[in-house]
Formats: C-alpha cells, structure tokens, sequence
C-alpha cells in the first residue's frame, strides 16, 4: 500500500486491531473506525485460551481498544447490510455461517457506514467487491 493515496477513512476489521502495533501509521485510513462486533471479539478474546499469559495479553488489548476507540453501534442498518452480505457470500458458494458470520456482520457495519474495511484478512471478505471497498494492510 505504500505507493497507494491514504484513505480518509475506514473501518478496521478485528484483524487488523489485533496486529495494530506491528502496523504503520502510514498504512491505515487517517480516520478509523471499529465495530461493536470486534469490541465483542476482543472481549471473548481472553475467555478463549487457558494461557494465563496470552489471556493477559488479549486482556491487555481488549483495555486499550475501548480506551481508545468508541465503537460503531451494530444498527438496524447494519442488520438490513448483513442480509445483502449474506447473499453475497452465500451467491458464490462460501460458508456463511458459524465463526464466519462474525467477519460478515463486521462487513455489514462497513457497508451500513458507507466506510471500506481494512483488514489483515482479505480472503475472508472475497466475493463482497461489489459492496463493499476492502482493504487489505
């Protein structure tokens, strides 16, 4: 993405809150965004190891994400975009269930915000190009 113009904005898939202290400033939108869906991910985050270490870790980041950002609401927009999310996915044979479902409502909070989404993940988004501008750092 270096040679590419910088987004104004974006919202940033649970994957790239995860990674983002090993990314550079430069390599996301100037303005961003998280959904309540990835603040609910990062809380599970903690209760799904019994590393007490990597436990401490996932606490660690969930207490600096809600420091820092003030999530985007899952709407009845947003639930209204997972229903033509879902379609997308579904359309092209893809899984759109299960763990899966959590990456689509993210999806579904970006289109509902008219924002791309920025993700470490692109595959799991493949097949929404025409909804959605994905982003992949």
């Amino acid at each position: 993405m270096a040679d590419e113009p910088r987004h104004a904005r974006g919202l940033l898939d649970t994957s790239v809150v995860i990674d983002l202290e090993h990314l550079g400033v430069e390599d996301l939108p100037a303005e961003v965004a998280i959904s309540a869906i990835t603040m609910a991910e990062l809380a599970a985050g903690p209760h799904a190891t019994a590393d007490a270490e990597e436990r401490g870790r996932r606490q660690d980041r969930l207490q600096r994400t809600e420091a820092a950002f003030d999530p985007l609401p899952f709407t009845t927009e947003a639930a209204r975009a997972y229903g033509r999310v879902f379609a997308a996915v579904a359309a092209s044979g893809r899984k759109s269930r299960g763990a899966r479902a959590v990456d689509l409502l993210v999806a579904a909070t970006a289109l509902a915000e008219g924002l791309p989404l920025v993700t470490r993940n692109l595959d799991d988004f493949r097949h929404l190009d025409d909804l959605i501008e994905v982003i992949a750092v």
